[in-house]
């Protein structure tokens, strides 16, 4: 009943973090809808501009990209109540190493989101509104336009997330680097296949998500190597059974 009752408390902590952060986002949410929108605003044909096929599409879209931005920028905080919450059954040398994955896997969500935002986004506005047939007014509805960006945010935040998954993986003894190493050629294709099913149906932002993806799982073997020092007894005590 304790543990109950204490995870409880940290869930409305949590909510209480979401809420505060998502009372300026609300005040300010026109303005942040343009700032999101700005990446096609700006490639957009002169006289051109995005469309609300609902009726409320002008009200909700902002206040739903506010609160989900809320959720975004609350994430620290989240983070820490579950590891407030986890922290006293772990032991030592897994609180040392929860401590850094929080962290990194924050900031490598956010860089993530960055890169969608300041790299892909761009890209592949620029791509799409080339290949548009001549005559075709590109215009676009403000509700699937958030929905677009949103995915597109959250397939590169999660993508960043790899080298997280490949030190929890080999930490945890359910892999390690010398097999993860051996299966790079199945890695790497299936990077493409996963940027192909989250990214938008062209060829653009599948390479620019499994590019970087790939090369996020190189360093999370690394990191795995230098997280987990006895994971070379662990490879060659595996060698020794197969021989």
């Amino acid at each position: 009943m304790a543990h109950l009752l204490e995870l409880r408390d940290r869930v409305l902590k949590m909510m209480y973090g979401v809420g505060i952060a998502f009372a300026p986002l609300a005040y300010f949410s026109k303005q942040i809808y343009a700032i999101v929108a700005e990446p096609l605003m700006k490639l957009m044909p002169p006289g051109t501009s995005m469309i609300a096929t609902e009726v409320a599409s002008p009200f909700f879209a902002p206040l739903k990209l506010s609160m989900i931005l809320a959720v975004a920028v609350s994430m620290p905080w989240t983070l820490f109540q579950l590891w407030a919450f986890v922290a006293p059954g772990l032991y030592k040398s897994e609180r040392r190493l929860v401590t850094p994955l929080l962290f990194s896997s924050t900031v490598l969500f956010y860089a993530g989101m960055a890169m969608a935002y300041f790299l892909v986004l761009p890209t592949v506005f620029k791509f799409l509104i080339s290949v548009a047939p001549e005559g075709v007014a590109v215009m676009t509805d403000i509700n699937k336009y958030l929905n677009f960006v949103l995915a597109i945010f959250l397939a590169f935040g999660l993508a960043f997330e790899t080298p997280v998954a490949i030190v929890l993986l080999i930490h945890t003894g359910f892999v390690t680097p010398k097999q993860l190493r051996e299966n790079r050629g199945y890695v790497l294709v299936g990077c493409f296949v996963v940027a192909a099913v989250m990214t938008p149906p062209d060829i653009v932002s599948q390479f620019l998500l499994a590019v970087p993806t790939y090369v996020l799982y190189e360093i999370g073997i690394i990191a795995g190597q230098f997280l987990t020092p006895d994971i070379k007894q662990v490879e060659e005590q595996q060698l020794a059974e197969r021989e």
